[in-house]
């Protein structure tokens, strides 16, 4: 008998990851995921609104940037998310998945919050600031300092521990508001006292923390790429047995790392209770703690990139948010379109990681 000779299909094309791609190249990918994002955008706005995309857009510039106060509060709500990013940064590069930057800025603006209202009477200005910074850094370290330990000594899983934390957190701070609460019961905590505000510079009240997250964010670019610590934390994300065959100490840099990621959100704690909105709730921190890990990631954890990506979401939250306003349409709507721009700026990663190799024709006629 003949011997049948069997064929083998090979798929037309198959997925490669790239070795490496120019800067230029990168970004260029990236601007053109936004443009077609923008064109989607439209189109689904004409198809459903029957509004015209150019006015549409117009006014999410206007929401955005249309005023100084608008401007102001965009740098504002910018600086709090590039914090918060910076912040889940160091961990998130060691591959430690924190979770629970939630939590932790938000018991860092519940220790800011205390000493508001038990230490103003007792303690002048000059002092009770520094205190509730100190408070406020060390509420947030011993947040994350917990499932980092475990982690170090246990193995334990970081992603369900961080997630959890967040909601003890929001469970204290809904318990601190409801008993302290004006009327009482009300669940609302009344302004803090003057007194322990955060100084304004010249006739803005944001200038301060813009001026505070921009030497963090400075700090964590050094740190990362020139200090010792920061060359730990990239080679124990790499290969924990690497960093273990070098000398490293890994449980150290896992439990420091998470001790200044929690640090930093404490810091943002900080300037959201007693720099911007002067009172606490459970919802204070607005989600912001998720929202930073996909800032942080889409810049390749470098601190500089996070400003332009931090700025692309709050600009877009701002500007659709304008939309919804000013055309009378549902929340929803604004949230739709700022959902189809994001999903084309994450999906562009792909093509700039990975590549699509397609089967020669030489290939497909020798099979």
């Amino acid at each position: 008998m003949a011997n049948i000779q069997k064929k083998t299909h090979e798929p037309l094309f198959h997925i490669a990851k790239r070795d490496s791609i120019p800067t230029l190249k990168a970004w260029l990918i990236r601007a053109a995921a936004i443009v077609i994002a923008l064109i989607v955008c439209g189109l689904l706005t004409m198809l459903l609104t029957g509004e015209n995309p150019i006015n549409v857009y117009a006014s999410m510039i206007e929401g955005a940037i249309g005023t100084e106060r608008r401007v102001w509060r965009l740098l504002q709500d910018l600086a709090i998310l590039l914090c918060i990013s910076l912040a889940v940064t160091p961990a998130f590069k060691m591959k430690f998945w924190n979770i629970g930057a939630e939590g932790q800025v938000l018991i860092g603006g519940l220790a800011a919050a205390a000493c508001s209202m038990f230490l103003t009477d007792s303690l002048p200005t000059a002092v009770l600031i520094p205190v509730m910074f100190i408070a406020s850094v060390l509420a947030g370290a011993i947040w994350a300092v917990i499932p980092a330990f475990f982690k170090a000594h246990w193995n334990t899983n970081e992603t369900p521990f961080t997630l959890m934390m967040n909601y003890i957190a929001i469970q204290l701070v809904s318990y601190y508001c409801f008993v302290y609460s004006v009327p009482k019961g009300s669940g609302k905590i009344p302004l803090l006292p003057k007194a322990s505000w955060l100084p304004t510079i010249g006739n803005n009240d944001y200038i301060l923390n813009i001026i505070i997250v921009a030497v963090i964010t400075f700090g964590m670019y050094i740190y990362l790429k020139y200090n010792k610590h920061g060359y730990e934390i990239s080679v124990v994300g790499e290969s924990e047995n690497t960093a273990k065959y070098i000398g490293i100490n890994v449980k150290k840099v896992i439990i420091r790392t998470l001790i200044l990621s929690g640090a930093i959100c404490g810091i943002a704690g900080l300037l959201l209770v007693n720099g911007t909105n002067h009172t606490i709730a459970s919802n204070t921190v607005d989600g912001r703690g998720f929202t930073a890990i996909m800032v942080s990631w889409l810049a390749k954890f470098n601190p500089i990139t996070m400003i332009l990506t931090a700025f692309i979401i709050v600009f877009l939250e701002k500007g659709a948010g304008e939309i919804s306003t000013m055309f009378g349409l549902n929340s929803s709507f604004s949230e739709i379109i700022t959902g189809i721009i994001i999903f084309f700026i994450i999906g562009c990663e792909f093509f700039i990681n990975y590549k699509l190799v397609f089967r020669s024709k030489k290939e497909a006629n020798s099979k």
